[in-house]
This record gives structure tokens, sequence and C-alpha cells, in this order.
């Protein structure tokens, strides 16, 4: 166990152990569950065992958040700089970047040449895009490292599920209109998932490409363009992909297009619970302030942090967004998610029960306090919202 020490002026000597150092290699090794469960279902014959992977993500580890509780501890900031360097935690995501590609690799073999049934066929392909999905959040932690070679490894590994307008999209749009109604990429009070995804996943590419149009613009290049970084990625989708159609047949076809459908439904989900009903405050000046902690949700749930590169210390992450995973803070008094995400997605994916478990959070936010002009409603249904809760007293502390 590493322990980073630092000779502090007035504080003296300052150590730290990150307890959580060899952990973080589940983040590395949870893309293969699917490659584990195909495995399986050649050496016992049972089909049912290729849905194993969602009883893993849907049941096992929101049992082992309840079991694993939270984590609330911070490195000490004076320590933050030596974690950075760490070139360790970096090793980590970047090792994470074949993982995807096998796990897809071995899929479009295993479809093109193990026969199954319509269920069982419909069934793995949903249970690869659910965990095509990770790929994304791989492709969003490197992404956000301010040098050149991380954001290619990051268009590569974009690349497993066919979205790679997000390198463009996320930082240059999404860190930008954050817990606004101009980002297609904040869930609205009132808006179900299913709406927020018909709204989310084409606005994301737009912003995409319209930002990737303008960056290559003022370089003096077109969009069909050889630098082109969005292309790039959507080359190496074409190019992987294809050959997965070439070689296993075209049996191969669909299970992509449902692979890469719902990687992109597992990324709206998670934005969707990330800056629900969230809103930054607009200045004299027309701008928004600062995106501050209190702006996303958060979550200190060990286990599915742990799988997540620390995805759910979102706060910190929109706050101080070049702050690498490792050194992502908990802070006092943020909205705070009631579980982790995987949990979470099953209370998403019932809009009434998302609606009982989250508004009432929301208005119980202490900046908002029952305010709904600071919430971030759907347009649709405000005037409804404010009729429900209009006798509503928050639970502000």
């Amino acid at each position: 166990m590493t322990t980073y020490t630092l000779e502090h002026p007035d504080k003296g000597t300052i150590r730290f152990t990150d307890k959580k150092r060899y952990w973080w290699i589940l983040s590395v090794v949870y893309p293969l569950i699917p490659v584990f469960a195909i495995l399986a279902y050649l050496r016992f014959e049972n089909p049912w065992l290729l849905l194993l992977p969602l009883l893993v993500g849907y049941v096992i580890i929101p049992i082992l958040d309840v079991v694993g509780g939270t984590d609330r501890t911070n490195p000490p900031e004076e320590i933050v700089p030596q974690l950075d360097a760490d070139s360790y935690y970096q090793t980590l995501t970047m090792l994470t970047i074949p993982m995807h590609f096998i796990a897809l690799g071995v899929a479009m073999w295993f479809i093109g040449t193990y026969p199954l049934d319509l269920g069982f066929y419909l069934g793995f392909s949903l249970v690869l895009g659910m965990f095509g999905g990770l790929a994304i959040n791989t492709a969003h932690e490197i992404g956000h490292k301010n040098n050149k070679a991380s954001r290619l490894a990051s268009r590569i590994v974009l690349g497993v599920t066919g979205y790679g307008h997000f390198c463009i999209e996320h930082n240059a749009g999404h860190h930008r209109d954050v817990s606004t109604p101009e980002d297609p990429a904040s869930s609205r009070m009132g808006e179900s998932i299913y709406r927020f995804m018909l709204r989310e996943i084409p606005g994301a590419a737009v912003r995409g490409w319209k930002g990737e149009t303008e960056r290559l613009a003022k370089r003096g290049h077109s969009f069909w363009s050889v630098h082109n970084h969005v292309l790039q990625s959507y080359a190496i989708t074409l190019v992987f992909q294809g050959a997965g159609v070439i070689l296993f047949g075209w049996i191969v076809l669909p299970f992509l297009l449902i692979h890469n459908v719902l990687a992109w439904y597992q990324l709206t989900s998670a934005n969707y619970i990330e800056h629900y009903g969230l809103l930054r405050a607009k200045k004299d000046n027309g701008k928004y302030e600062r995106c501050l902690p209190h702006h996303s949700w958060n979550t200190n749930h060990l286990i599915s942090n742990m799988v997540l590169f620390q995805l759910e210390r979102h706060s910190d992450h929109h706050a101080n967004p070049l702050r690498p995973y490792q050194s992502l803070r908990s802070f006092e008094n943020l909205p705070e998610l009631p579980a982790g995400y995987f949990a979470m997605y099953w209370v998403a994916y019932i809009p009434w029960w998302w609606y009982r478990v989250m508004d009432k959070r929301v208005l119980d936010i202490p900046h908002i306090n029952g305010d709904f002009s600071k919430i971030n409603l759907d347009p649709k249904y405000a005037d409804k919202l404010k009729a429900k809760f209009a006798n509503y007293q928050p639970a502000v502390t």
C-alpha cells in the first residue's frame, strides 16, 4: 500500500494512504463481465447464463452498495498533487480501453458462431449494450485530461459504441451549459427519462457536430477533414464493427445496432440522474453563474463508485472538471442521491417511482428551499408541479 507524505510548514507531517488504491482495478475488470458470461455458457450450455451480467449490474451491485455503505473520506488537499502525479491511476484507465474492445470483439464472435433463440439473442444484445455504456464512462474520465494523448485515447474508446461526438459535446457543451435549460444533457424536474432521452440523444449529437465544426473552422479546416475528431472516432467504429460483420456474418449487424443504442441509453440514464431539476442562477449580464458542487447530484456509495472510476462523486467533477477520479471529494450539504447509480437506474425507468423519490428531494435542497424559480422545470409540467407542491414545507436544515 502506497503512503504519500508531505512536510507542511504549519501542519507538520501529512500522510495519506489510499485504501481504495487496488480496489480501483474493479473498474478495469468490470467491462469483462459479459465475457465471463460467454465462458459460462460455453461450459454449461445454458443460455440463461448469458443474462447474468444484468443480475450483477442491477441486483448484486445495488445490494453490495447497501452492505458496503458510503465512503465520505477525502485525501488531504496538500497530498492531491502527489495523487495526481501517480501514473498508476491513469494507467488503470488506459488499461480499461482494450477491455471494452475485447468484450465487444468476443461478443461479435460469439453471436456469429453460436446460434441463439430470438429471445436470448435480444437479451444478450441488451446485456452488451448496457455494458457497452461503460466505454463512454472510460472515455469520459480519460477525455478530461489536458493532453493530446489522453484526448486521442478517449476518441478511440468511444469507437466501441459509435458515440464519437461525445469527445466534443461533453467537454465543450455539457460542462458549459450543465444545469441550465439550454443543456440537452441536464434533465428537468417533471421530465421522464423517456422524454429526456428523445431530447438528450439527438441534442447531444447536434451540439457535438456543431462544436466540432466551429473548432475546425477556427483552424481553417472543413468538417469533412482528417482533423475532425468526431469523424476519427466514427471511423474506428466503422472499421471495428464492420470487421465484425464481415468476419462473423450479417447476424452480427442487428446485434451491433442494439448494442450501440443501448450504450447510448446508458449514458442518457446517467445524465438523467446526475442533474435532475438542478439550475444554475442567471446573472444580471445574462450569463449563468459558475458551476458549483450543488449543481450536480452526488452519491458516495462505495462499490458502485469503485466500478465507475468514482463517477458518482459528480458534484466535485463538474465544479473541477480536470480533477482526476482518485482525488474527487465529497462535500457537506450536497444534493445527495439515496442510492448508487445502478439502483437509481431502476427508479428512473419507472417514472412515477422516480418522481416520488426525487421531486421532494429537489425542493428540500437548502439553496432551493421550495423556491420553484431555482429549479430547472419541465415547461410542460411546470404549472402542474407548482400546484401539486403549493403547500409543501421543505425539510431544510
